[in-house]
C-alpha cells in the first residue's frame, strides 16, 4: 500500500481548490476532474 505524505496530500487539495474556484456548480467541477483524468490516461498510453 502506498502512503501519501503530508506534502502530497496538501498539493492534492490545492489542485482541487484551483479546479473548484473556476466552477459554477458541481456538474462543472465533475466534468473538469474527468477531463483531467482522461488527459492523464491518454498521456500514460502515449508514453508506453
Amino acid at each position: 500500500m502506498d502512503v501519501m505524505t503530508d506534502k502530497q496530500f496538501d498539493k492534492l487539495f490545492q489542485m482541487f481548490g484551483m479546479i473548484l474556484d473556476g466552477c459554477k456548480d458541481l456538474d462543472e467541477a465533475k466534468r473538469k476532474v474527468n477531463e483531467l483524468r482522461d488527459d492523464k490516461k491518454e498521456k500514460n498510453k502515449e508514453a508506453e
